[in-house]
């Protein structure tokens, strides 16, 4: 299973973010050498692949996960692709460079029914010297069928 900081004090720091490329970095939250971020337990996803450009997040909607009328609340749309995008993006920054969001879009094409497993999949359109931008889908990984596309801009500082 994999582990995801429990407390402030386990997510990397800066100083150990700015010390590798943002592949290496992705490499090693993959491998179990850094920590997940803790929205990840929260939602109950985590990164599953991670290669130059391209980033993939794994994860099924739970009850907890709702919205009042008992579908799936869009914010969990919205933070697995945002994540699959934003890891994406850092699978290609340099060592001592990092990145932001400057803004995402989400397109809900049908509705996920909680409990089933969805795949989220993160790829680099461009990435320039100091911007980038990315697009992301979520399946089912089941079905295989579209449930939401995303795409995104990012500042790369």
């Amino acid at each position: 299973m994999p582990r995801h900081a429990a407390t402030p004090a386990e997510i990397p720091s800066r100083d150990t973010l700015l010390s590798m490329s943002g592949l290496a970095f992705m490499e090693g939250m993959r491998d179990g050498a850094l920590p997940l971020p803790p929205i990840g337990k929260t939602l109950n996803f985590h990164v599953k692949t991670v290669e130059p450009g391209r980033v993939t997040f794994i994860g099924t909607p739970l009850f907890g996960h709702a919205n009042p009328i008992g579908a799936l609340h869009g914010g969990w749309y919205g933070s697995i692709l945002d994540s699959a995008l934003g890891c994406a993006v850092m699978t290609i920054v340099p060592q001592g460079r990092w990145y932001t969001t400057l803004e995402y879009k989400v397109n809900i094409t049908r509705a996920l029914p909680l409990g089933i497993e969805a795949i989220a999949t993160g790829t680099v359109d461009h990435a320039g010297r100091s911007t980038a931008t990315a697009r992301a889908d979520l399946r089912g990984v089941a079905d295989g069928k579209l449930y939401v596309c995303s795409t995104s801009g990012w500042h790369v500082l």
